[in-house]
């Protein structure tokens, strides 16, 4: 039995704790507000596909799991949380985490989750990682909604190294994820698995914000396909500026990929919807910016990012 704490008790992160609490872990979730009075009232519930699940939890805020436990209790720490929130749990946790040996797992969109945690931790305490053909989001407080096979990647941060205590840990954490019924992956290069979903990520996710499109009506449609793969394109070259170098067969997998899935709305569309922060900056932000480090311009996702940002101001702006 491992011992998890799950940091964001969201659609992806309340669908992997069920799984993991049907898998006979012991698993504590942070969340927040409305979500979080009713984890700790009601349980949590998941809907995936036909099947409805239910179960207890232990869940608090941040502040909570700080004057409960030691962060050296658990075996691992997994982040669910929107990328938009990265930086305020790390000024909420990052002192307690600070003081611990305990490795954090980043199952979060982009690619600069990882980076931030580890000028704090070190890097010899991140775990890069991925879902991966999961869609999930909260009904309403403490009852999530997931669809897909719902994977996950991980791997030593930023590249696998010589066997250490996180090499060992993958192991087992894959094992655990594989039992519990999770599909798991163990990559030694992450970058380049993050840089691939990104890729995916900033073809679809802004401009179904913008369009109010889902992912198949997105690839699906004569021009807004041309759109899909233009940014997706970009997204390619501004890995380069990472050192991460994908090529023309990048594109065309990720692009083939996105084309044959359901349609399913993108997280930033659902997000849009419910008049959250979207994950804008982390997604085309990160292309961008790597893409004006590179001398390049990226015309597909500046314009897309500055319609979606121009569509969010108040009419008065």
């Amino acid at each position: 039995m491992l011992r998890i704490l799950i940091v964001g008790a969201g659609g992806i992160g309340g669908y992997y704790a069920a799984r993991l609490l049907d898998g006979g872990h012991d698993v504590v979730l942070t969340a927040r507000g409305a979500n979080l009075a009713a984890l700790q009232e009601q349980g949590l519930t998941v809907q995936y596909g036909d099947e409805v699940w239910s179960f207890p939890v232990q869940a608090m805020g941040h502040a909570g799991v700080v004057a409960r436990y030691r962060p050296d209790d658990f075996d691992v720490v997994v982040v669910t949380l929107k990328s938009t929130a990265t930086e305020t749990m790390l000024k909420e946790l990052g002192p307690w985490l600070y003081h611990g040996k305990v490795p954090v797992l980043s199952l979060q969109n982009g690619v600069d989750n990882e980076p931030e945690m580890a000028s704090l931790l070190g890097e010899h305490r991140v775990l890069g990682g991925l879902a991966v053909r999961i869609g999930g989001h909260i009904l309403q407080p403490g009852v999530v909604e997931a669809e897909g096979p719902a994977q996950i990647v991980m791997g030593e941060w930023p590249v696998a190294a010589e066997p250490d205590r996180r090499r060992s840990l993958l192991e087992q954490l894959q094992a655990a994820f594989e039992a519990a019924r999770i599909p798991t992956t163990v990559s030694d290069n992450i970058r380049y698995e993050l840089w691939r979903k990104l890729v995916i990520n900033n073809g679809v996710n802004p401009l179904s914000a913008l369009t109010g499109l889902d992912t198949r009506s997105l690839t699906h449609h004569p021009e807004f396909r041309k759109i899909v793969h233009g940014m997706m394109a970009e997204t390619v070259e501004a890995s380069r500026a990472d050192g991460v170098n994908l090529g023309p067969g990048d594109l065309a997998e990720m692009f083939e990929l996105i084309s044959s899935f359901n349609a399913i709305k993108s997280s930033m569309l659902v997000d849009r919807e419910k008049g959250r922060p979207l994950e804008l900056d982390s997604i085309a932000g990160a292309v961008l910016r790597r893409c004006g480090q590179l001398g390049v311009e990226a015309p597909y996702t500046a314009t897309v990012n500055a319609l979606l940002l121009h569509s969010q101001k108040a009419p008065t702006d």
